[in-house]
């Protein structure tokens, strides 16, 4: 597995190695040795969660409050998105910053986005199969969120062909300068 850190702390990108024949392919998706090893320390992963969406949906951009703050890594199953880690913890050199990648069922990238980032994608092919692992148990009281489409982030989402289509809840998330 290869891995490449991002601009951000805590974002990291991982490629795995992909065995692919006339039969399909095969690779490994996780390895507990490899990712602690690119992360700098042991991670523990308790909850898995798996989400299937059509173009245009965009999800996020969300993360808990500690003590229930998620880090989580992300892959594509199926499908195409554009992943997106924004930093918002205050007092670090990256607060307000944000980094996108497309993770897809042909790339095979995952994404490693630490406890206190918010974090979102859109979906760019006619549906995708999500895949999160998360380091702490989902708990609705301390999960918040942030516009998608706030205009301090400036994040350049792709177009897509189709209107963003988010939750009641995001589109009533509140602004980025509300975290300042």
């Amino acid at each position: 597995m290869q891995f490449t850190p991002t601009d951000i702390d805590g974002v990291i990108v991982f490629e795995p190695k992909v065995f692919g024949d006339a039969r399909g392919f095969f690779l490994e998706s996780f390895r507990q040795q490899a990712f602690d090893a690119a992360v700098g320390r042991h991670v523990e992963f308790v909850q898995d969660n798996q989400s299937r969406s059509p173009r245009g949906v965009l999800r996020g951009l969300h993360w808990q409050e500690a003590p229930h703050a998620q880090g989580k890594l992300v892959r594509v199953a199926h499908g195409a998105v554009f992943d997106v880690a924004v930093d918002i913890r205050r007092g670090s050199p990256t607060f307000g910053r944000w980094f996108g990648i497309e993770l897809s069922d042909a790339n095979q990238r995952q994404l490693w986005i630490a406890p206190g980032l918010a974090h979102g994608f859109l979906v760019m092919s006619d549906s995708a199969d999500f895949l999160y692992k998360a380091t702490a148990y989902y708990a609705p009281e301390a999960e918040r969120a942030i516009r998608w489409d706030d205009p301090d982030l400036k994040i350049a989402w792709p177009d897509v062909g189709v209107a963003p289509a988010v939750s009641a809840k995001d589109a009533v998330a509140g602004a980025f300068a509300s975290l300042a």
